[in-house]
C-alpha cells in the first residue's frame, strides 16, 4: 500500500447516484492510498451522502439528479480549488475501479510527457473479463467515432481517468448525462492534450452489472457525442 502522504497532490472525483449500498467501502479503500477525494452525491433518494460523510471524505451534494457528466463538473471544479491539487482522477461509485490501477496512472503522470490517461480494457488479454454484451457495446462505440481511433484509444467510454491541473482547468463538461466520455473524446482532441491508454481492470459485480450500458446506449452515446460536437464548433 503507497503512504497516503505521497499522494497529496491528487484528488479522485467520484460521482455518486443512489450507491448507499457500496459508496462507504469503496470511497474508505481508495483513501488508504489517496486521501483527497470528493463524493459528488448528484440527488440520490438513498442514504448515499450519510454513507459518503461516513467514509470521511468531502462531499458536495446536488440538489436534483443531473447526470454524471454534471457530477464529474462539478466534482473536478471542487478539486482544481484545493491548494496543492496537481493530479485528477475520474473514479467510479459502484467498486468497479482499482486502487492500484489508479497509483500506475498516477505514477506515468509524474514522470511522463502526458496529460491525460485513460483506462482500457482491451489490453493484455483482459477484455476476456468484460461481459459480452458489453464488449460489443465499446467496440461499437470506438468503431462508430472516427476521432476515437485517430486518438489510438481504445475504450474511450472506460471511466477511469487520470489526468494533471491544464486537464482539469480547461475542463468545461457540457453534455450533464453518460455522454459525457464521448465529449471528453472532443476536448482532447480540440485542446490538443497529450493522451495515453494504460490497461485497467474493472470487477465486474453482480451490482456493477446490473448498471451496465446495453449495446444501443453505446450506440446512442456515440450519436449523442458527435452532434455535440457539431454544436460545439
Amino acid at each position: 500500500m503507497a503512504d497516503p502522504s505521497t499522494n497529496a497532490d491528487v484528488w479522485l472525483v467520484v460521482p455518486v447516484f443512489n450507491e448507499g449500498q457500496v459508496i462507504r467501502e469503496v470511497a474508505s479503500r481508495a483513501r488508504e492510498t489517496f486521501p483527497n477525494i470528493v463524493c459528488v452525491d448528484d440527488g440520490s433518494s438513498d442514504n448515499s451522502a450519510e454513507e459518503i460523510r461516513a467514509a470521511g471524505v468531502h462531499l458536495v451534494r446536488h440538489p436534483v439528479n443531473l447526470g454524471q457528466g454534471a457530477a464529474i463538473q462539478t466534482g473536478v471544479e471542487y478539486a482544481r480549488r484545493r491548494p496543492g491539487a496537481r493530479f485528477f482522477v475520474t473514479f467510479d461509485a459502484d467498486g468497479q475501479h482499482q486502487v492500484d490501477d489508479v497509483s500506475a496512472m498516477i505514477e506515468r503522470l509524474r514522470r511522463e510527457p502526458v496529460d491525460i490517461i485513460v483506462g482500457t480494457r482491451f489490453a493484455d488479454g483482459r477484455s476476456e473479463s468484460v461481459p459480452l454484451l458489453r464488449r460489443m457495446a465499446l467496440r461499437t462505440i470506438v468503431f462508430l467515432s472516427p476521432r476515437t481511433r485517430r486518438l489510438g484509444l481504445s475504450d474511450a467510454h472506460n471511466g477511469l481517468r487520470a489526468f494533471n491541473k491544464t486537464v482539469a482547468d480547461q475542463l468545461d463538461l457540457l453534455m450533464s448525462g453518460m455522454s459525457h466520455a464521448s465529449e471528453f473524446i472532443a476536448l482532447i482532441d480540440h485542446h490538443r492534450w497529450r493522451v495515453a491508454e494504460q490497461p485497467v481492470t474493472i470487477l465486474y459485480t453482480d451490482y456493477s452489472r446490473a448498471k451496465g450500458q446495453s449495446l444501443i446506449n453505446g450506440v446512442n452515446i456515440v450519436a449523442d457525442g458527435l452532434f455535440h460536437t457539431r454544436m460545439r464548433k
